[in-house]
């Protein structure tokens, strides 16, 4: 008999639009079908922010420089960016989720949790669930989204991605552990590129190496980080579904080793910022008309300033030049400064309602 007290097993799905940006172009336009596409930048300028899985095939990839893609991919097609219609892409696919659960976690415009414990449809399955999601995706929009089903968001996250495109990969609770530990670390959730190469150096890159390394250990190289590594590597992941508050602003910001005040430092300093805070506006397909700039001195006085846009900014090389255009106003600063920031403000996102598990559903 069950034990009426044990906590009930999540049944989590993960669905991940595929090149969501670059497929909707496809879509409207039946020229660009079959051909390397590039949304954002130009051939002479800009950054790429989304590629087709034409393009991928050559290396071409967000965030990397046109002048990069066009040397890799000299077919590449290069569209610009219609955020107002990715949106309103995004809320068809968000009435869908609706319609399976109440506890919907949007990350970006393109990808979100849905808490499927409850069978509200009666379909059977969290299996089931997923690929009659994905059906209507395909009937409503005429796009293809790949599913990563699991007991937990960590490793539905890495499932969905498993067999894209067009895709879909369930990993029961017997399963998870093995599957963490055959995967590279740099896949996992979190781990970005300068956590991936310090991982690395520690020989550390399978999950297997990582579920190898005792607590101490992970603590000793990635401080607060090393719990969350911990519990990863062993497939284990507690975080419930749950809807974001609207994000007031999204960005990064710097403390900087030693003060800068030499002028061509603080603008190279700033780019990297300004790459990271992209990095994650992009992941939330965050859409916003006013950047800002956080500066502090050496005295710790800090001060912040602020441009607004008619349009959303669409596109990291904008974002950046509106962020140097406020720096170059503070210079000289001879006292130096310690921090650097840069946000994107006035961000248009969708929430969804949080709810407890409901009964089990099998997977």
């Amino acid at each position: 008999m069950a034990d009426a007290d044990a906590p009930v097993q999540r049944k989590i799905i993960h669905v991940d639009m595929d090149a969501f940006y670059a497929s909707v172009e496809q879509r409207d336009d039946p020229t660009l079908r079959g051909k390397p596409v590039a949304v954002g930048g130009s051939r002479a300028r800009g950054v790429v922010a989304a590629a087709s899985y034409e393009a991928r095939a050559f290396g071409v990839r967000s965030a990397m420089p046109s002048v990069t893609a066009i040397r890799r991919c000299p077919d590449l097609v290069f569209v610009r960016p219609r955020f107002d219609v990715y949106h309103a892409v995004s809320q068809q696919i968000r009435a869908i989720f609706a319609d399976y659960a109440d506890a919907v976690e949007p990350l970006s415009l393109d990808e979100a949790y849905l808490d499927v414990t409850e069978d509200r449809r009666g379909l059977g399955s969290a299996r089931a669930i997923a690929e009659d999601i994905r059906a209507r995706i395909r009937a409503t929009t005429g796009l293809t989204a790949s599913a990563g089903v699991s007991y937990n968001k960590f490793i539905a996250k890495l499932a969905s991605d498993q067999n894209k495109p067009d895709g879909i990969c369930v990993i029961p609770p017997h399963k998870g552990a093995a599957f963490v530990a055959s995967l590279p670390v740099k896949r996992f959730h979190g781990v970005g590129p300068v956590t991936a190469k310090r991982m690395e150096q520690l020989g550390i890159l399978t999950g297997a190496d990582l579920r190898d390394r005792p607590l101490p250990f992970l603590q000793a190289h990635f401080g607060s980080y090393a719990a969350y590594l911990f519990a990863a590597a062993r497939g284990e992941d507690h975080r419930p579904v749950r809807a974001h508050r609207e994000a007031k602003s999204v960005g990064a910001e710097r403390t900087f080793e030693i003060n800068l005040s030499d002028p061509g430092d603080l603008h190279a300093a700033l780019a990297r910022v300004a790459e990271a805070a992209w990095a994650r506006i992009d992941r939330a397909g965050a859409l916003g008309r006013t950047v800002t700039l956080k500066l502090r001195h050496a005295d710790f006085r800090t001060i912040t300033r602020a441009h607004s846009l008619p349009q959303p900014v669409t596109d990291q090389a904008t974002f950046l030049r509106i962020g140097d255009e406020l720096l170059a106003a503070q210079l000289p600063v001879p006292d130096g400064v310690r921090l650097l920031g840069l946000t994107l403000s006035g961000i248009l996102r969708d929430g969804a309602a949080e709810v407890e598990a409901q009964p089990s559903l099998p997977l």
